[in-house]
């Protein structure tokens, strides 16, 4: 069946009132759900590995922490804007399986990777891969499943999240010490374990990726009655997304805007580089820095291009306090849970001297599980005190801060490995409570026609703050307070997990403030939309 008769007979199906997903449905859903997986296991899976990469490139606990976020994260994050929009204008089937083919083949090239800038280039690429996925997986889930399987379909879509991000960990391990075990001399290609791991699990998505490309592609809409054409000039949309946030396409995104918009785009630029200079000049990590100021450049570019073409989407998110505070707010919470889940598992190899395999297992399921238990305990309270209080959401994210607290001084203070492994589940679960929260109160403060720019806005918080920042602020640290030993840097781990918990001040003062905020940022919604030009 083509891709026009699979949506003539959806369209076919509304008409009679039989909203209904079919066999065919279920089977793309599983098939979306099996790249979802495999999108956190290539993603996650340089955690497990972190102790063996360290070792053999000869690298430090700030150097792993960069390529366990920022070297991911802002590619991550600054392509998803633009490829979010591809997806809503192009053959979402050929996006995405393009996608999956490209990110597979930078994890499969980063086990060929002999220092850190060819591993630093493989996580890039696996960055803007993965950028795709999400966009594409759920457009077509919502062209494939009516709204009264939607929810369900999305939510077994995303058990992918949890499935992979805890699989890699075990599929790591035991790829690592299988290979070593076979090959202690001599090892084909002259690989090592870690190397083995990623084409291992790289390779595999090449192969998926032909599978995705046969798919059939639904009429946009069609499940809702209301059929939707692609854009016949997708890419000219693309490149006009990519203007407005990648540099140096920004440079011209901002001439074409004026004179001043272009000077103000280079002075920007010129004073966020002199401040990544210096970092770089104090820390000596020159990826680190020059990977966020390229980030938050991109940042300003597309807030300053915004604001030009919809200024009031641009007032109610970049010029609404509460918006503001709840992003960021909640992007320290991400941090600490980013920063978490990339490092427990070498401090436990490292400090605690549990084997691979088994702490592998154990913190794998742990953060499958709590993650999973934090998320829907989270949602379920959040909307429950929003029924008694315009700014109750916020409470929960306020519990995602200081919750983990305790539970992470116990577990990374401690030489018992079951408290350990307790402690940490019980810190991944009340951190986890947070994400429903904080993504609801962001969509709360703007209009529906700008709900998808609001969560763009919203994960570009929550991964230049927090995935960008979180491992590499527990390694630098680690780092700074390590002592060199025969010569080299022996960083201290346990001083740089524990410094997370300084972050909790600085984030309790933002949703704080946040929380003061709301309701009157709700209240006035639509008549600071309207005075900022929209017609409502």
């Amino acid at each position: 069946m083509s891709a026009t008769s699979d949506g003539e007979s959806i369209g076919n199906a509304n008409a009679q009132g039989e909203k209904s997903a079919t066999g065919y449905s279920w089977y793309v859903l599983f098939v979306l759900v099996i790249v979802y997986i495999l999108n956190f296991i290539d993603r996650q899976i340089v955690s497990i590995l972190a102790v063996d990469i360290k070792a053999d490139l000869g690298l430090t606990d700030s150097e792993m922490g960069f390529l366990g976020g920022a070297a991911f994260a802002v590619f991550y994050a600054l392509f998803g804007i633009p490829l979010g929009r591809l997806a809503d204008n192009w053959n979402r089937v050929r996006l995405l399986s393009i996608g999956l083919a490209l990110w597979s083949l930078m994890t499969a090239l980063s086990g060929f990777a002999r220092n850190q800038v060819e591993l630093t280039l493989a996580r890039m690429g696996v960055g803007v891969g993965e950028a795709t996925a999400s966009p594409t997986a759920y457009s077509l889930i919502s062209d494939y499943f009516p709204k009264r399987q939607r929810a369900t379909a999305l939510a077994i879509y995303s058990s992918g999240l949890y499935l992979g991000g805890g699989v890699s960990l075990f599929i790591g391990a035991m790829i690592v010490q299988a290979w070593n075990e076979a090959y202690p001399t001599n090892a084909p290609l002259g690989l090592v374990g870690w190397q083995a791991a990623f084409l291992a699990v790289g390779i595999p998505g090449v192969l998926l990726a032909l599978w995705v490309a046969s798919l059939r592609e639904p009429v946009r809409g069609a499940m809702d009655g209301v059929a939707a054409e692609s854009s016949p000039t997708p890419f000219r949309a693309f490149a006009k997304d990519l203007s407005m946030i990648v540099p140096p396409f920004t440079i011209w995104g901002a001439w074409k805007r004026g004179p001043a918009a272009f000077l103000i785009n280079i002075a920007t630029g010129a004073a966020i580089a002199a401040f990544s200079w210096w970092m770089i000049k104090l820390t000596g990590n020159l990826p680190q820095w020059s990977a966020v100021g390229f980030g938050y450049y991109a940042v300003f570019s597309w807030a300053s291009a915004l604001r030009a073409s919809d200024p009031a989407t641009f007032k109610l998110i970049w010029g609404t306090p509460a918006f503001i505070c709840t992003t960021l707010g909640y992007g320290l919470v991400s941090l600490a849970a980013y920063a978490l889940s990339f490092w427990s598992a070498p401090y436990a190899e490292i400090i605690l001297k549990l084997p691979k395999a088994e702490l592998a297992f154990i913190l794998g399921a742990n953060g499958a599980l709590s993650g999973f238990l934090g998320v829907i305990i989270g949602g379920r309270m959040a909307d429950a005190l929003r029924m008694k209080n315009p700014a109750g959401r916020i409470l929960m994210i306020i519990l995602g801060v200081v919750g983990p607290i305790i539970p992470i001084w116990i577990g990374y203070t401690t030489e018992d490995a079951t408290l350990f492994y307790v402690m940490n589940f019980v810190a991944g679960m009340l951190g986890a409570t947070a994400l429903g929260a904080a993504a609801a109160t962001t969509q709360d403060l703007v209009l529906p026609r700008m709900r998808g720019t609001a969560t763009a806005a919203f994960f570009l918080g929550t991964t230049l703050v927090g995935l960008s920042f979180g491992p590499y602020m527990v390694g630098q640290i680690s780092d700074l307070a390590g002592t060199m030993v025969d010569g080299k840097l022996v960083g201290d781990l346990r001083f740089g997990i524990l410094s997370l918990i300084g972050v909790a001040p600085i984030a309790l003062g933002l949703l704080i403030a946040a929380y003061r905020m709301v309701p009157t940022a709700e209240r006035t919604l639509v008549e600071r939309a309207r005075e900022a030009g929209e017609p409502v």
